[in-house]
């Protein structure tokens, strides 16, 4: 098997606490650096055209202040596009985004979508930052992902992780599969969504990926067992799968 797998903390919903009631604790910023200190190898954000979360102010701060790289997950807009283009992360996780949505329900579909994902993975990519696309693992999807020249995707788990039996067995040979193909065809694979301490080890296992993005079990854990704890439990779960 491959190597460290890196764990990817996504931080959106401690802003959620903090917009719940107003003003700036607990501060999403906080949480970051506590989970760089805590092992984790990326901070994931999520910007939604609503900001029912994270806001423009913490990408700003959160590009100021990391010292490990940022993943700014984003839809595939105009306005999104210059966000990143003028803050220029680490990554850029391009995901689907419904207003109505209580998180993302599924893969992007960069074969439906491919001219309109054209310019913004080339922009993104001109401006050195790496685009990652969140899709589903599926053959189609990947050739288009290839076509369009992105160098990471990131393979959806929340149906991995909502089934069980064998449900949930097809769905892991599915995305054993999808990280394979990519892997053969170039292309750095992540996977993420729905990622619990019960649930992460067989898609941990999987030689290929080489990242996980893990935000609301994290932080939600964290309310019990405090975020440092939380990180140091996932990490030592994502360790013993390899």
């Amino acid at each position: 098997m491959s190597g460290h797998l890196r764990l990817g903390v996504n931080i959106d919903h401690v802003a959620t606490v903090r917009n719940a009631r107003g003003g700036t604790y607990p501060d999403p910023v906080r949480a970051a650096q506590l989970a760089a200190e805590a092992g984790a190898d990326g901070i994931t954000a999520h910007l939604r055209e609503d900001r029912r979360h994270i806001t423009d102010e913490d990408i700003a701060k959160l590009s100021e202040t990391l010292t490990i790289p940022l993943n700014l997950e984003m839809a595939a807009t105009e306005e999104m596009l210059q966000i990143a283009l003028r803050h220029r992360p680490h990554a850029a996780c391009i995901v689907p985004e419904k207003r109505e949505e209580r998180t993302t329900e599924g893969g992007i579909d960069a074969a439906g979508q491919f001219e309109r994902l054209r310019p913004m993975v080339a922009a993104l990519g001109e401006a050195g930052t790496r685009v990652s696309l969140f899709i589903e693992p599926d053959a189609r999807q990947i050739d288009a992902a290839l076509r369009l020249g992105a160098p990471v995707v990131e393979l959806h788990t929340g149906r991995y992780c909502e089934l069980d039996g064998g449900g949930r067995a097809e769905e892991l040979r599915r995305i054993t599969e999808a990280a394979a193909l990519a892997a053969k065809n170039g292309i750095e694979v992540h996977a993420g969504h729905g990622l619990t301490f019960d649930n992460v080890a067989p898609i941990a296992a999987i030689p290929q990926v080489v990242e996980l993005n893990i935000g609301h079990f994290l932080i939600g854990e964290a309310i019990f067992i405090g975020l440092a704890e939380s990180i140091r439990r996932m990490r030592a779960a994502m360790d013993a799968a390899r």
